[in-house]
């Protein structure tokens, strides 16, 4: 299934500078092997050595925060956005 997977800025040396590359797969796990199988690297930077999502990025399907649906399994149906959003600290 063919969703759009938002990018951000400090991901995008993966991407060669794209904000938004096409992905497929049924799950958000899918999604992301796809993505890190076309852009290497890119993968480690979303999950941890444990193969889970790092604490610090959120990662959404669609409006849903997949952290309160499936997580890696969260379904990612066709058309659907992929949003990968890291945290941001501050004071």
């Amino acid at each position: 299934m063919s969703v759009s997977v938002r990018i951000p800025t400090i991901l995008r040396t993966y991407t060669g500078g794209a904000a938004e590359v096409s992905g497929e797969g049924e799950t958000l796990r899918d999604v992301l092997q796809k993505l890190d199988a076309d852009f290497p690297g890119i993968g480690a930077r979303i999950l941890d050595e444990t193969g889970k999502i790092r604490r610090f990025v959120n990662v959404y399907v669609g409006d849903e925060d997949v952290r309160f649906a499936d997580n890696l399994d969260t379904a990612t149906p066709s058309g659907v956005q992929v949003s990968i959003i890291p945290a941001v600290a501050g004071g």
